[in-house]
């Protein structure tokens, strides 16, 4: 099926306007606009008309430093124009030749010197100007990277629960989220021929087919991963697409299908909400691709293509009705989804220092606080990751945490690299458990759709709740804690115990009633407040937690049960009600 001849959907009027994007791809010749001209336009840092978009598909943004925009504007001059790329990795492994290559291109060519691991399992550069995009899209390439569809209306990278304890299921697991990947890839050339010097024919550009994602590609973003119970590393219910291994005596025999998850929601729409995925049953091994193909295609022709507030995967499945989508997928698939086999999260943290894997290798997790890798001061986390890699046989893997994982590492090797981590702040034993639980987006200066802090308020926030924590008696418990600047999920606070998402300069929605094993949404209890409303909140909430809890009972949890806030069973009836 394609789409060609785009259509809203049935369930919207006939003749509603379609959403601008649609034009924009269906105008963009699969993808290549006219990125390659403004690439030699000198009058601008920045990419003009739909190119803007265009370059999403490519992996990467257009941002700039919105600290020193004001004084820009006041000198008469555009803003600093530059771009954030994600690249492409899927399951997060990278080799220790390709880390020691993204080192030295961030050192050289980036405005920031750091490599941000991101809660999408890869990493980022931050403040790429013009001259050297190319540049950087060739280094990747020579070292066998890409950043193709990490951004833009497709799938993804492709997230995987890293186990390396488990070293044969989860290479199992990693090989088929790098299949999927592939299988869900454009097929368009344009990434080759603008970045890497590719070819041009007439012929390549009348013959382009996307058989799978369709001529105007997908309605809105769509993420995939799979994941190996009972760790939710990846948070399943934040994904379109998952994929949960079910294993019998240890090997990996197929898997539980989940679709529809996803956090993003817009202030003020109540027809916008964060959803937990359906679980649609299980599969065996053999129809991992055709499911995920024909996920995507349902998705592809039955989204929203006339308001991309209401776009992604989970209002299909609102809109149409999760049964009928699975009917769907499996009328075009020809497979019949069987009962769901058991399985069960107990967690999702990263086991942050030295694990022994079943094969006798050694695995060490370095906690990096929102994954921002740089030469601080007293920490030199860069120079540190750089001097493992020059030694390290293994590979590093990157979490949907944002921590590093120095894998496979021979016994005779482990006390060289422990004590370079050490040296360098890598390994730092006075992180608290609480510390190791919270997670921030990017937000400002960077991100042009933050409203308020978050990377930077983090370490703040965490001291703050250490705080209070330890005023209650219990400084040795922690709370999954997130701050976003903006609504659009990129930090998972939605599945946070307490999340924080930004509303304005120093001010947030809160948040409360997640759990500790991410399947259940939170909700909305303070909005758009500061830090002296929401602290002493906390403050009163910690303290009533501390000394009214059951036995092991978690604080989303006991915000539920104590009614404080009521649990979101059903996203589209209760998140907002």
């Amino acid at each position: 099926m394609s789409t060609t001849d785009i259509k809203p959907n049935s369930k919207l009027d006939s003749k509603a306007k379609l959403a601008d994007n649609e034009r924009l791809k269906a105008e963009s010749n699969f993808l290549r606009g006219t990125i390659e001209a403004d690439l030699h336009d000198p009058l601008t840092g920045g990419f003009n008309g739909d190119n803007f978009q265009l370059i999403r598909f490519h992996g990467m943004y257009q941002q700039d430093d919105r600290d020193i925009r004001s004084e820009r504007t006041k000198q008469k001059l555009e803003p600093l124009h530059n771009v954030m790329l994600r690249a492409r990795m899927p399951g997060g492994i990278i080799e220790p030749e390709q880390w020691l290559a993204i080192d030295q291109f961030a050192d050289e060519k980036t405005l920031y010197g750091s490599i941000r691991l991101t809660t999408r399992q890869t990493f980022q550069f931050h403040g790429v100007l013009k001259p050297n995009i190319k540049a950087m899209h060739q280094m990747l390439d020579s070292v066998g990277i890409d950043s193709i569809a990490t951004a833009g209306d497709v799938n993804r990278n492709v997230l995987c629960t890293t186990n390396p304890v488990e070293s044969d299921l989860h290479q199992d697991a990693y090989e088929w989220a790098t299949k999927i990947s592939e299988h869900l890839l454009p097929h368009t050339k344009a990434y080759a021929e603008i970045w890497l010097n590719g070819e041009k024919s007439e012929s390549s550009l009348q013959e382009t087919q996307e058989p799978i994602l369709g001529s105007t590609y997908l309605p809105r973003k769509f993420k995939t991963t799979v994941t190996i119970p009972p760790n939710n590393e990846v948070d399943v219910h934040a994904n379109d697409l998952n994929f949960v291994a079910i294993a019998e005596n240890g090997k990996l025999v197929g898997f539980n299908v989940l679709v529809g998850g996803g956090l993003a929601m817009t202030h003020g729409d109540a027809n916008t909400y964060p959803r937990k995925a359906d679980d649609f049953g299980f599969i065996p091994l053999q129809h991992t691709l055709k499911i995920a193909e024909h996920v995507v295609s349902t998705q592809r022709d039955w989204g929203n293509r006339v308001n991309r507030k209401n776009a992604k995967t989970k209002y299909t499945l609102d809109t149409f009705g999760s049964d009928n989508f699975k009917a769907e997928v499996e009328k075009r698939a020809g497979v019949k989804f069987e009962p769901s086999r058991p399985y069960k999260f107990t967690h999702r943290g990263d086991r942050i220092g030295w694990v022994e894997g079943i094969d006798g290798k050694h695995h060490l997790t370095l906690f990096i606080q929102n994954g921002r890798i740089l030469d601080y001061p007293d920490k030199p986390l860069k120079t540190g990751c750089r001097k493992i890699a020059e030694i390290h046989q293994g590979d590093f893997r990157m979490t949907a945490n944002q921590n590093l994982i120095v894998a496979g590492v021979p016994v005779e090797q482990k006390d060289e690299i422990e004590r370079i981590a050490r040296e360098h702040g890598l390994i730092d034993d006075s992180h608290t458990e609480q510390r190791k639980n919270s997670m921030a987006c990017v937000a400002l200066p960077t991100c042009p759709l933050a409203m308020a802090e978050a990377e930077r308020y983090l370490p703040t926030l965490i001291e703050q709740t250490e705080a209070l924590l330890a005023k209650h008696g219990i400084a040795n418990d922690d709370i999954i804690l997130r701050v976003v600047g903006c609504p659009n999920g990129c930090g998972r606070a939605m599945l946070a115990e307490i999340g924080l998402v930004g509303k304005g300069p120093g001010k947030y929605n809160v948040y409360l009633g997640g759990n500790r094993e991410g399947t259940r949404v939170p909700k909305l209890y303070l909005e758009n407040v500061s830090d002296d409303v929401y602290l002493p909140a906390l403050d009163a909430l910690i303290g009533q937690w501390a000394n009214e809890r059951l036995d092991n009972e978690c604080f989303g949890d006991f915000v539920i049960r104590k009614q404080i806030v009521a649990e979101v069973k059903v996203s589209k009836t209760d998140f907002h009600a």
